[in-house]
């Protein structure tokens, strides 16, 4: 393990030779290994790794809320000359939400469903502060205005459901900062936010550290995040320490060939420059999976279009009173069309509820619309009888952005992906066994992990299985919806990697939907940029990230953090707000709207504000 360098100043937290088991069904399995690093006064530390490096279980260990019956903690974090890791349980309970808080990824997890968040805000005042309630209602209201919850007083009466994530991220920093702690650990906070709502939560960190001069430990897989946030930077991997050094040391001159690939995996925006082809991530390991080596042009620009979708509107009806009255509706879709060829990655992005999933789901007849066209291979989807369409699902599959979800917990991986070829008669049951072989191996994995369960798999294999399962019907299409969202960056890179090299060897056509732009970028023939339910542009992949034409396109494009350290202290506009809803009076009109061109197949839709 790296030394640890001295600190100029006395550190808030000195974690020493921590180390955590856990009990599992064959004993102790240590999950973390003697870390120690030290976090200064009014410095945000990054605590970077993949899942399951004992990033999370550092921080959980630190803040006291590991099981104490199914978790061992050993060693030291030390704060005001208190080893946090032997407080008894009462006296740590006064610490929390005091001197040191946490901000959970999943705030919907961590946020008491049956309590508006006003209340919940105002809790830790009451507990920590002794304010009366009328006094921490007050300071509540104060906390969610100071970070930017429109109309506080209305939201403080809502329940954790009715807000989107961005808010409730707000929320959980809002109740975080209630006792002015010393310490802010942020585990993930991001993670699952759009683009723009999450460059809107970091500078909001970085705003309120400047003003109450706390120190913040950030964990995260983001090396983008890191370069934007952290002056220090600690490697994880596999329970262990690393790498530990300045962020700037760390991005420019790794000393670990882990540290190496993760910043090779990260995505940069404007590394493919005027290429219009995709291009795979390169020094990434893929786990056997063959991996193209340089751009590759897979279109057949000598077919027409494969999928054809013209005029298509998706609308989800309201409705309110004993008689059911359709009160409003949810325009999800309004007036969208583009086409795909064969070979060909359209991908289609935007932040929660612009309507990316909603044009995915009803291209696959999975949502119904209201009006217009969905040709595939020529069939108009929509019109087709049932039996029909059955039949013409086998050129259609969806890979969905969970693929715990998605997959039967009750059924071993070989007969999930073998369920599809049987139930269409593609093979006899005594084949199936093979067939599953080969997808295993076409898709990097072995072909003895068919017995096992889905929980026994991480979030990339469980990725591949969904990917392995999609083709063994033998498609030519497929929906990816958010495909590598959740994942790792090292991981993300091999599945966006593995999924070019399909396309390469199968002439696969992608509808990919995605709100990372960076990742967007790589795997891209073309980009459609959708916001309220239409899209406002469409073109070539370079011409989309080189010359935005609409002033939404800029803005997501502006708010993609980036792996560069010199941009730490560089200021950012950062739009603020979120997305405007979709929900539209009953008898509301579309207006019509043009699509303007400004350059060769690129169209930027005309009156469209963001």
């Amino acid at each position: 393990m790296p030394m640890v360098m001295p600190m100029s100043a006395e550190p808030i937290l000195s974690v020493k030779d921590l180390s955590v088991a856990v009990r599992s069904a064959s004993g102790w399995k240590t999950v973390v290994d003697k870390v120690s690093f030290e976090v200064a006064e009014r410095q945000t530390f990054a605590l970077v790794g993949e899942s399951g490096s004992g990033k999370s279980v550092t921080a959980l260990s630190i803040m006291g809320l590991m099981p104490a019956n199914a978790a061992l903690v050993t060693g030291q974090a030390v704060m005001d000359g208190r080893n946090l890791v032997d407080l008894p349980e009462a006296e740590m309970t006064r610490l929390r939400g005091d001197r040191i808080a946490m901000i959970f990824q999943e705030p919907m997890s961590a946020l008491n469903p049956v309590m508006t968040v006003g209340r919940q805000i105002a809790e830790p005042l009451i507990r920590h502060r002794g304010l009366s309630r009328a006094a921490a209602r007050a300071e509540a209201l104060r906390l969610m205005d100071r970070v930017r919850i429109p109309s506080p007083g209305v939201r403080a009466a809502s329940y954790p459901h009715e807000l989107s994530g961005g808010m409730l991220q707000r929320v959980m920093i809002a109740s975080a900062l209630a006792c002015a702690p010393k310490l802010l650990i942020a585990d993930e906070p991001t993670t699952a936010l759009d683009v723009t709502i999450q460059a809107q939560i970091l500078e909001l960190i970085r705003e309120l550290q400047r003003e109450d001069g706390m120190s913040v430990l950030f964990i995260t897989h983001d090396m983008g995040v890191v370069a934007e946030l952290a002056e220090r930077t600690v490697v994880m991997f596999r329970s262990r320490v690393i790498e530990e050094g300045a962020t700037e040391d760390i991005f420019h001159r790794p000393q670990n060939d882990y540290t190496r690939r993760l910043l090779a995996s990260a995505p940069r925006l404007g590394s493919l420059g005027a290429s219009a082809l995709p291009l795979p991530y390169a020094d990434v390991d893929v786990d056997d999976a063959s991996t193209p080596a340089e751009a590759v042009d897979t279109i057949r620009h000598d077919l027409p279009p494969q999928v054809e979708v013209k005029n298509l509107s998706v609308r989800f009806d309201l409705r309110q009173g004993i008689f059911g009255r359709v009160h409003a509706r949810v325009h999800a879709v309004e007036d969208v069309s583009f086409d795909i060829r064969q070979g060909e990655t359209l991908s289609l992005v935007g932040e929660s509820g612009c309507g990316k999933s909603t044009t995915g789901r009803a291209l696959l007849r999975l949502a119904q619309p209201v009006g217009g066209q969905i040709r595939i291979d020529g069939q108009d989807i929509h019109a087709l009888p049932h039996a029909a369409l059955t039949q013409a699902r086998r050129k259609m599959q969806m890979i969905f952005q969970d693929p715990f979800s998605s997959l039967n917990p009750r059924m071993r991986i070989g007969d999930a992906i073998a369920e599809p070829m049987l139930a269409h008669d593609l093979i006899p049951a005594a084949q199936a066994p093979a067939e599953v072989a080969r997808l295993l191996r076409q898709v990097g994995l072995s072909p003895e992990m068919a017995s096992r369960w889905p929980h026994e798999f991480s979030g990339g294999q469980r990725q591949r299985i969904a990917i392995a399962r999609a083709l063994a019907v033998e498609p030519k299409f497929i929906v990816a919806d958010e495909s590598v969202s959740a994942l790792d960056v090292t991981i993300k890179a091999q599945i966006v990697n593995l999924m070019m090299q399909l396309q390469r060897d199968l002439g696969l056509t992608y509808l990919f939907i995605s709100h990372d732009m960076a990742v967007v970028e790589r795997i891209s023939h073309r980009v459609a940029v959708m916001y309220l339910g239409e899209i406002v542009e469409i073109g070539p992949r370079a011409a989309i990230f080189g010359n935005p034409g609409h002033a939404y396109t800029r803005r997501l494009l502006d708010a993609v953090p980036e792996p560069d350290p010199a941009r730490r202290l560089a200021p950012r506009a950062v739009a603020a707000g979120e997305v405007r809803t979709p929900i539209r009076p009953a008898d509301y009109v579309v207006p019509f709207r043009n699509m303007r061109r400004v350059g060769p197949d690129h169209f930027v839709l005309q009156d469209g504000a963001a």
